[in-house]
């Protein structure tokens, strides 16, 4: 059996990417396998996957404050509602 040369450059893929085309080819064949690799590739870049509506919300309401806030490296922080305003604490990852 003769491997034809693909159009997809693997060197450039993550490693869950390769993993999820070597696992099509196994199950499709490869022909099939590149071209449903290649039509989701192209969706995952497209940005059409399920995007949660509250990391948006922070995003675009924490967006101004980027310049006037300072927050140090090597920390976790955990943001929560209080009283008409936002708390603010570090959370220690060591449990």
């Amino acid at each position: 059996m003769v491997k034809t040369k693909t159009a997809i450059n693997e060197k450039a893929l993550s490693k869950g990417e390769v993993r999820k085309l070597n696992a099509l080819r196994k199950s499709l064949g490869d022909q099939i396998a590149e071209e449903a690799f290649t039509k989701w590739l192209a969706q995952q870049a497209n940005g059409n996957g399920v995007a949660d509506p509250n990391i948006e919300l922070i995003e675009n309401a924490l967006s101004p404050l980027m310049d006037k806030v300072r927050i140090p490296r090597g920390a976790a922080y955990a943001v929560r509602r209080g009283r008409g305003r936002f708390i603010v604490e570090p959370v220690d990852l060591k449990a």
